[in-house]
């Protein structure tokens, strides 16, 4: 009969998949460097997780992380649930534990120390110049989101040609973003991309 070994039991129970204790802090620790970084949601940081959990460390592929962003997107509730499916992918229930932790806690606390202590300063002009400064740098970091996530397909022109269509829907229309959502879903299920 082998010895008990904690660390083998609760690798186990939690589904680390290999992980040590070590790579779960610094799963958590990146992911919270990303929040203070996540203008205009986590989906903005999608490509520094990217490089990070499938580039750096290997714990998962590109096709994993693209379909956990994808299942977590199409499931009800908010943005920030890919974070734990990502997590999930790479340590099970504890990796979507860390992975949530370190994306949540460091951008909550920060979102109510400047509600609490910026309150007064909103209407100043310098507040005002880094709100109107956020704009572009959340629409490049959305830009970077969609290169990343579209790296499994990247090679196929129908990716190409569904995510300009999807663009110029977006941008020329005022109509729901969900049916280029549903064109994409129905290209996926007919194989075309």
């Amino acid at each position: 009969m082998a010895p008990f070994d904690p660390a083998a039991v609760a690798a186990t129970v939690l589904g680390l998949h290999g992980l040590s204790a070590g790579d779960l802090l610094d799963l958590t620790l990146r992911f919270a460097l990303l929040s203070l970084l996540a203008v205009g949601g986590a989906i903005t940081t999608a490509p520094d997780m990217q490089r990070f959990v499938v580039g750096e460390r290997g714990w998962i592929t590109d096709g994993q992380f693209s379909a956990s962003i994808a299942l977590a997107q199409a499931a009800p509730g908010p943005n920030v649930l890919f974070v734990a499916v990502v997590g999930f992918q790479v340590a099970g229930l504890a990796g979507a534990g860390a992975a949530l932790a370190g994306s949540l806690l460091p951008s909550a606390a920060l979102a109510w120390a400047a509600e609490r202590y910026g309150h007064p300063l909103r209407d100043t002009l310098p507040a005002r110049a880094f709100v109107a400064g956020m704009a572009p740098l959340t629409l490049g970091l959305v830009a970077a989101s969609g290169w990343i996530l579209m790296a499994p397909t990247r090679h196929e022109a129908a990716a190409w040609l569904l995510a300009a269509a999807a663009a110029g829907w977006m941008l020329f229309t005022r109509r729901s973003p969900v049916w280029a959502i549903a064109a994409g879903g129905v290209a996926g299920a007919l194989g075309w991309v």
